[in-house]
Protein backbone atom coordinates (compact mmCIF):
# COMPACT_ATOMS: atom_id res chain seq x y z
CA UNK A 1 0.00 0.00 0.00
CA UNK A 2 1.17 3.68 -0.70
CA UNK A 3 2.07 5.65 2.54
CA UNK A 4 -1.26 6.48 4.75
CA UNK A 5 -1.98 10.33 4.41
CA UNK A 6 -1.99 13.13 7.03
CA UNK A 7 -3.32 16.44 7.93
CA UNK A 8 -2.04 18.13 10.35
CA UNK A 9 -3.99 21.28 12.26
CA UNK A 10 -3.03 24.33 14.04
CA UNK A 11 0.45 22.07 13.08
CA UNK A 12 2.87 24.55 14.79
CA UNK A 13 6.63 23.63 13.57
CA UNK A 14 5.74 20.59 12.66
CA UNK A 15 6.55 18.64 15.58
CA UNK A 16 4.23 16.25 15.50
CA UNK A 17 4.29 16.07 12.20
CA UNK A 18 8.33 14.68 12.21
CA UNK A 19 6.95 12.03 14.47
CA UNK A 20 4.35 10.69 11.84
CA UNK A 21 6.47 10.99 9.26
CA UNK A 22 9.29 8.94 10.95
CA UNK A 23 6.91 6.17 10.84
CA UNK A 24 5.42 6.35 7.47
CA UNK A 25 2.40 9.01 7.03
CA UNK A 26 3.21 11.59 4.16
CA UNK A 27 1.88 14.96 5.11
CA UNK A 28 -0.62 15.97 2.48
CA UNK A 29 -1.43 18.95 4.29
CA UNK A 30 -1.08 21.51 7.13
CA UNK A 31 -2.26 24.56 8.51
CA UNK A 32 -0.62 27.23 11.15
CA UNK A 33 -1.46 31.04 11.88
CA UNK A 34 2.06 31.84 12.88
CA UNK A 35 3.89 32.36 9.93
CA UNK A 36 7.10 31.91 11.26
CA UNK A 37 6.00 28.62 12.58
CA UNK A 38 4.46 28.04 9.40
CA UNK A 39 7.53 28.25 7.60
CA UNK A 40 9.80 26.67 9.77
CA UNK A 41 7.08 23.45 9.23
CA UNK A 42 7.59 24.70 5.44
CA UNK A 43 11.38 24.82 5.53
CA UNK A 44 11.56 21.18 6.62
CA UNK A 45 7.96 19.18 4.66
CA UNK A 46 7.58 21.24 1.75
CA UNK A 47 5.56 24.88 1.30
CA UNK A 48 3.35 23.95 -1.11
CA UNK A 49 0.88 22.34 1.42
CA UNK A 50 1.20 24.21 4.24
CA UNK A 51 -1.68 26.86 4.64
CA UNK A 52 -0.03 30.04 6.70
CA UNK A 53 -3.29 31.89 7.90
CA UNK A 54 -6.59 31.34 9.87
CA UNK A 55 -7.88 27.59 9.77
CA UNK A 56 -11.62 29.46 9.33
CA UNK A 57 -10.27 30.81 5.69
CA UNK A 58 -9.75 27.20 4.59
CA UNK A 59 -12.68 26.52 2.57
CA UNK A 60 -14.26 22.90 2.62
CA UNK A 61 -13.94 22.79 -1.25
CA UNK A 62 -9.78 22.77 -0.31
CA UNK A 63 -9.60 20.30 2.44
CA UNK A 64 -8.30 16.82 0.98
CA UNK A 65 -9.66 13.60 1.92
CA UNK A 66 -6.68 12.12 4.11
CA UNK A 67 -6.32 8.72 6.65
CA UNK A 68 -5.69 10.49 9.34
CA UNK A 69 -5.65 14.02 11.23
CA UNK A 70 -3.84 15.37 13.75
CA UNK A 71 -3.38 18.58 15.79
CA UNK A 72 -3.82 20.54 18.87
CA UNK A 73 -6.27 23.02 19.03
CA UNK A 74 -5.23 26.21 21.48
CA UNK A 75 -5.65 26.10 24.74
CA UNK A 76 -5.74 29.33 26.01
CA UNK A 77 -9.71 29.99 26.69
CA UNK A 78 -9.95 27.11 29.26
CA UNK A 79 -6.16 27.60 30.79
CA UNK A 80 -6.36 27.25 34.19
CA UNK A 81 -4.44 30.57 33.94
CA UNK A 82 -7.32 32.02 32.56
CA UNK A 83 -11.19 32.56 32.50
CA UNK A 84 -13.41 29.23 31.16
CA UNK A 85 -15.77 31.33 29.02
CA UNK A 86 -17.96 28.71 26.85
CA UNK A 87 -18.16 31.63 24.42
CA UNK A 88 -14.13 33.12 24.59
CA UNK A 89 -13.74 32.23 20.31
CA UNK A 90 -10.10 30.56 21.11
CA UNK A 91 -12.44 27.61 22.43
CA UNK A 92 -14.20 27.34 19.31
CA UNK A 93 -10.99 26.46 17.35
CA UNK A 94 -11.82 23.16 18.04
CA UNK A 95 -15.02 23.33 16.04
CA UNK A 96 -12.81 23.45 13.08
CA UNK A 97 -11.02 20.54 13.69
CA UNK A 98 -13.92 18.87 13.85
CA UNK A 99 -15.35 20.27 9.79
CA UNK A 100 -11.77 19.19 8.98
CA UNK A 101 -12.73 15.30 10.27
CA UNK A 102 -16.01 15.87 8.27
CA UNK A 103 -14.77 16.80 4.99
CA UNK A 104 -11.38 14.97 4.99
CA UNK A 105 -13.18 11.62 6.87
CA UNK A 106 -9.68 10.15 8.05
CA UNK A 107 -10.55 6.57 9.71
CA UNK A 108 -8.84 8.14 12.48
CA UNK A 109 -7.71 11.36 14.22
CA UNK A 110 -5.27 12.25 16.95
CA UNK A 111 -6.00 15.22 19.94
CA UNK A 112 -3.17 16.41 21.76
CA UNK A 113 -3.83 19.24 24.31
CA UNK A 114 -2.86 20.54 27.82
CA UNK A 115 -3.28 17.86 30.69
CA UNK A 116 -6.59 19.76 31.64
CA UNK A 117 -8.17 19.56 28.77
CA UNK A 118 -9.92 15.99 29.44
CA UNK A 119 -11.62 18.26 32.19
CA UNK A 120 -12.91 21.12 30.20
CA UNK A 121 -16.47 22.01 28.91
CA UNK A 122 -14.67 22.01 25.18
CA UNK A 123 -13.89 18.53 25.71
CA UNK A 124 -17.04 17.48 27.32
CA UNK A 125 -18.78 19.19 24.22
CA UNK A 126 -16.23 17.16 21.89
CA UNK A 127 -17.69 13.81 23.55
CA UNK A 128 -21.40 14.83 23.00
CA UNK A 129 -20.35 14.83 19.52
CA UNK A 130 -19.14 11.29 19.31
CA UNK A 131 -21.82 10.07 21.41
CA UNK A 132 -24.99 11.75 19.42
CA UNK A 133 -23.47 14.31 17.33
CA UNK A 134 -21.74 14.70 14.47
CA UNK A 135 -18.99 12.60 14.95
CA UNK A 136 -20.98 9.57 15.84
CA UNK A 137 -19.28 7.38 13.51
CA UNK A 138 -15.72 7.87 15.94
CA UNK A 139 -15.16 6.05 19.00
CA UNK A 140 -12.81 7.91 21.16
CA UNK A 141 -10.10 7.02 23.60
CA UNK A 142 -8.33 9.66 26.01
CA UNK A 143 -5.54 10.10 28.71
CA UNK A 144 -3.31 12.02 29.92
CA UNK A 145 0.72 10.58 28.70
CA UNK A 146 3.90 11.50 30.43
CA UNK A 147 6.63 12.11 27.52
CA UNK A 148 8.88 10.61 29.45
CA UNK A 149 7.54 7.59 29.35
CA UNK A 150 7.46 7.29 25.38
CA UNK A 151 11.43 8.43 25.35
CA UNK A 152 11.33 11.72 25.67
CA UNK A 153 13.75 13.23 27.68
CA UNK A 154 11.78 15.34 29.35
CA UNK A 155 8.86 15.00 31.62
CA UNK A 156 5.33 16.51 29.88
CA UNK A 157 2.20 16.14 30.63
CA UNK A 158 -0.26 16.25 27.45
CA UNK A 159 -3.80 14.98 27.45
CA UNK A 160 -4.27 12.66 24.05
CA UNK A 161 -7.39 11.59 22.80
CA UNK A 162 -7.40 9.22 19.82
CA UNK A 163 -10.76 9.23 17.79
CA UNK A 164 -11.64 5.79 15.18
CA UNK A 165 -13.92 4.84 12.63
CA UNK A 166 -12.14 1.63 12.24
CA UNK A 167 -12.51 0.09 15.72
CA UNK A 168 -11.40 1.51 19.21
CA UNK A 169 -8.19 2.28 20.10
CA UNK A 170 -6.44 2.62 23.07
CA UNK A 171 -3.69 4.42 24.19
CA UNK A 172 -0.32 3.33 23.45
CA UNK A 173 1.04 1.63 26.43
CA UNK A 174 4.64 3.26 27.70
CA UNK A 175 7.81 2.09 26.49
CA UNK A 176 9.63 3.76 29.23
CA UNK A 177 9.65 4.35 32.93
CA UNK A 178 11.70 6.05 35.95
CA UNK A 179 12.41 2.59 37.31
CA UNK A 180 11.61 -0.19 34.95
CA UNK A 181 10.70 -3.08 37.09
CA UNK A 182 12.67 -6.17 36.32
CA UNK A 183 10.97 -8.23 33.42
CA UNK A 184 8.50 -5.42 32.14
CA UNK A 185 10.32 -4.79 29.18
CA UNK A 186 10.54 -1.26 29.73
CA UNK A 187 13.11 0.99 29.15
CA UNK A 188 14.92 3.86 31.72
CA UNK A 189 13.55 7.20 31.44
CA UNK A 190 15.94 8.93 28.56
CA UNK A 191 18.17 11.96 30.21
CA UNK A 192 19.23 15.47 29.45
CA UNK A 193 22.84 13.90 29.31
CA UNK A 194 21.76 11.26 26.47
CA UNK A 195 20.34 14.96 24.19
CA UNK A 196 22.89 17.59 25.23
CA UNK A 197 25.78 16.17 26.49
CA UNK A 198 29.45 17.38 24.63
CA UNK A 199 27.88 20.20 22.93
CA UNK A 200 29.67 23.51 23.25
CA UNK A 201 29.75 25.13 27.08
CA UNK A 202 30.07 28.25 25.87
CA UNK A 203 28.32 29.57 22.93
CA UNK A 204 30.33 31.35 20.82
CA UNK A 205 28.00 34.28 20.10
CA UNK A 206 24.84 36.12 21.59
CA UNK A 207 23.02 36.04 18.18
CA UNK A 208 21.62 34.30 15.48
CA UNK A 209 23.41 34.27 12.36
CA UNK A 210 22.37 37.05 9.56
CA UNK A 211 20.34 35.20 7.28
CA UNK A 212 16.95 35.24 5.27
CA UNK A 213 15.30 33.03 3.16
CA UNK A 214 11.25 33.63 1.43
CA UNK A 215 8.55 32.02 2.55
CA UNK A 216 4.67 32.95 1.23
CA UNK A 217 6.24 35.35 -0.41
CA UNK A 218 7.73 37.07 2.14
CA UNK A 219 11.35 38.03 3.79
CA UNK A 220 11.89 35.96 6.94
CA UNK A 221 15.44 35.19 9.30
CA UNK A 222 16.83 31.85 8.59
CA UNK A 223 17.03 29.30 8.12
CA UNK A 224 18.91 28.32 10.86
CA UNK A 225 20.02 24.68 12.11
CA UNK A 226 21.99 23.25 14.59
CA UNK A 227 25.08 25.64 16.04
CA UNK A 228 23.20 28.66 14.65
CA UNK A 229 20.70 28.53 17.20
CA UNK A 230 23.00 27.35 20.10
CA UNK A 231 23.84 31.03 20.83
CA UNK A 232 24.25 32.60 25.20
CA UNK A 233 22.69 35.21 26.88
CA UNK A 234 24.60 37.69 28.46
CA UNK A 235 23.32 38.01 32.20
CA UNK A 236 24.65 40.81 34.97
CA UNK A 237 26.78 39.37 37.22
CA UNK A 238 24.31 39.71 39.91
CA UNK A 239 22.39 37.35 37.83
CA UNK A 240 25.49 35.17 37.49
CA UNK A 241 25.60 34.95 41.31
CA UNK A 242 21.94 33.49 41.63
CA UNK A 243 23.17 30.99 39.10
CA UNK A 244 26.44 29.60 40.81
CA UNK A 245 24.19 28.90 44.10
CA UNK A 246 21.65 26.48 42.72
CA UNK A 247 22.83 22.98 42.79
CA UNK A 248 21.13 20.02 39.81
CA UNK A 249 17.72 19.63 40.63
CA UNK A 250 18.14 23.05 43.19
CA UNK A 251 15.63 26.18 42.22
CA UNK A 252 15.37 29.80 44.03
CA UNK A 253 15.82 28.18 47.30
CA UNK A 254 19.28 27.77 47.24
CA UNK A 255 19.76 31.20 46.34
CA UNK A 256 21.05 33.21 49.52
CA UNK A 257 18.46 35.67 50.86
CA UNK A 258 20.33 38.85 50.43
CA UNK A 259 20.95 38.22 46.37
CA UNK A 260 16.54 37.55 46.04
CA UNK A 261 14.74 40.14 44.35
CA UNK A 262 12.40 41.59 46.79
CA UNK A 263 9.53 39.72 45.17
CA UNK A 264 10.78 36.00 45.94
CA UNK A 265 12.17 37.33 49.64
CA UNK A 266 8.58 38.10 50.54
CA UNK A 267 7.22 35.11 49.23
CA UNK A 268 8.47 32.05 51.03
CA UNK A 269 6.44 29.57 49.50
CA UNK A 270 4.94 28.65 46.12
CA UNK A 271 6.69 28.54 42.12
CA UNK A 272 9.38 26.05 43.25
CA UNK A 273 11.04 25.29 40.04
CA UNK A 274 12.20 28.55 39.14
CA UNK A 275 15.60 29.71 38.91
CA UNK A 276 16.19 25.82 38.67
CA UNK A 277 18.71 23.75 37.58
CA UNK A 278 18.16 20.76 35.35
CA UNK A 279 20.02 17.14 36.41
CA UNK A 280 22.30 15.55 33.94
CA UNK A 281 20.70 11.92 34.45
CA UNK A 282 17.24 12.90 34.92
CA UNK A 283 14.67 14.04 32.29
CA UNK A 284 14.26 17.86 32.25
CA UNK A 285 10.95 20.01 33.60
CA UNK A 286 8.66 20.71 30.82
CA UNK A 287 9.87 23.14 27.70
CA UNK A 288 7.81 26.09 27.96
CA UNK A 289 7.95 29.13 25.84
CA UNK A 290 10.19 31.61 28.08
CA UNK A 291 12.64 28.60 28.44
CA UNK A 292 15.32 31.15 27.78
CA UNK A 293 14.20 33.26 31.31
CA UNK A 294 15.66 31.27 34.67
CA UNK A 295 12.73 33.20 36.69
CA UNK A 296 10.26 30.97 34.48
CA UNK A 297 11.45 27.14 35.11
CA UNK A 298 14.06 24.81 35.42
CA UNK A 299 16.29 25.67 32.47
CA UNK A 300 19.86 26.49 34.00
CA UNK A 301 22.44 24.14 32.57
CA UNK A 302 22.39 21.21 34.21
CA UNK A 303 26.73 21.14 34.76
CA UNK A 304 27.84 22.51 38.37
CA UNK A 305 30.75 22.09 40.38
CA UNK A 306 30.16 23.19 44.11
CA UNK A 307 32.37 25.70 45.40
CA UNK A 308 34.08 29.57 46.23
CA UNK A 309 32.41 31.64 43.74
CA UNK A 310 34.85 33.73 41.25
CA UNK A 311 33.21 36.21 39.64
CA UNK A 312 33.98 37.80 36.66
CA UNK A 313 34.72 34.16 35.21
CA UNK A 314 30.78 33.37 36.41
CA UNK A 315 32.11 29.58 38.05
CA UNK A 316 32.40 28.47 41.08
CA UNK A 317 36.00 26.19 41.23
CA UNK A 318 37.02 23.96 44.42
CA UNK A 319 40.02 21.95 43.69
CA UNK A 320 38.09 21.00 40.40
CA UNK A 321 39.07 21.56 37.10
CA UNK A 322 35.01 21.30 35.68
CA UNK A 323 34.07 24.08 35.17
CA UNK A 324 30.04 25.15 36.35
CA UNK A 325 27.68 26.68 33.55
CA UNK A 326 25.92 29.62 35.08
CA UNK A 327 23.48 29.78 32.15
CA UNK A 328 20.21 28.26 30.56
CA UNK A 329 19.90 26.43 28.15
CA UNK A 330 20.12 27.38 24.51
CA UNK A 331 17.50 27.48 21.92
CA UNK A 332 19.46 24.12 20.19
CA UNK A 333 19.61 22.73 23.77
CA UNK A 334 16.10 23.23 24.25
CA UNK A 335 15.10 21.75 20.59
CA UNK A 336 16.71 18.59 21.68
CA UNK A 337 15.36 18.24 24.54
CA UNK A 338 11.54 18.61 23.24
CA UNK A 339 12.98 15.88 20.65
CA UNK A 340 14.32 17.22 17.74
CA UNK A 341 16.23 16.22 14.82
CA UNK A 342 19.74 17.50 15.16
CA UNK A 343 19.60 19.07 11.99
CA UNK A 344 15.71 20.75 11.67
CA UNK A 345 15.48 23.75 9.88
CA UNK A 346 14.34 27.22 11.76
CA UNK A 347 12.87 29.95 10.83
CA UNK A 348 12.31 33.12 12.67
CA UNK A 349 13.50 35.66 15.05
CA UNK A 350 14.99 34.65 18.51
CA UNK A 351 11.67 34.93 20.19
CA UNK A 352 9.60 33.19 17.64
CA UNK A 353 11.62 30.32 17.49
CA UNK A 354 11.73 30.14 21.38
CA UNK A 355 8.13 30.30 20.86
CA UNK A 356 8.16 27.27 18.33
CA UNK A 357 9.88 25.13 20.33
CA UNK A 358 7.78 25.47 23.49
CA UNK A 359 4.47 24.83 22.02
CA UNK A 360 5.32 21.80 20.50
CA UNK A 361 4.48 18.14 20.72
CA UNK A 362 7.92 16.25 21.29
CA UNK A 363 8.00 14.13 18.18
CA UNK A 364 8.92 11.00 20.29
CA UNK A 365 5.87 11.27 22.14
CA UNK A 366 4.09 11.84 18.40
CA UNK A 367 6.27 8.92 17.19
CA UNK A 368 4.99 6.46 19.51
CA UNK A 369 1.16 7.31 18.81
CA UNK A 370 1.68 6.80 14.90
CA UNK A 371 3.80 3.59 15.51
CA UNK A 372 0.57 3.07 17.66
CA UNK A 373 -2.36 3.67 15.06
CA UNK A 374 -0.61 3.03 11.68
CA UNK A 375 -1.53 -0.97 11.56
CA UNK A 376 -5.46 -0.08 12.19
CA UNK A 377 -5.52 2.37 9.19
CA UNK A 378 -6.52 -0.01 5.86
Amino acid sequence: MTNPTVIDLFAGCGGMTIGFAQEGFNPIFAVEWDKYAAATYAANFGEEHVRAGDIADVKDEEIPEADLIIGGPPCQGFSNLGLKRLEDPRNQLWREYMRFILKARPQVFVIENVDRFSKSPEFEMLRAEVENGILQNYEISYNVLNAADYGVAQRRRRTIIIGSRVGKIDLPAPTHAREPAPGSGLLPWRTVRNRIEGLPLTPASSELPKSTTEFFGESMPGTFRKLDIHFRRDPRPLSLERYAHVPPGGGRFNVPTDLLPRCWREKATGTTDVMGRMRWDFPSHTIRTEFFKPEKGSYLHPQWVQGQYLGEDARWVRGDPEQTVNRVVTHYEASLLQDFPEDYQWVGTKVAIARQIGNAVPSGLARAIARHVRPFIS
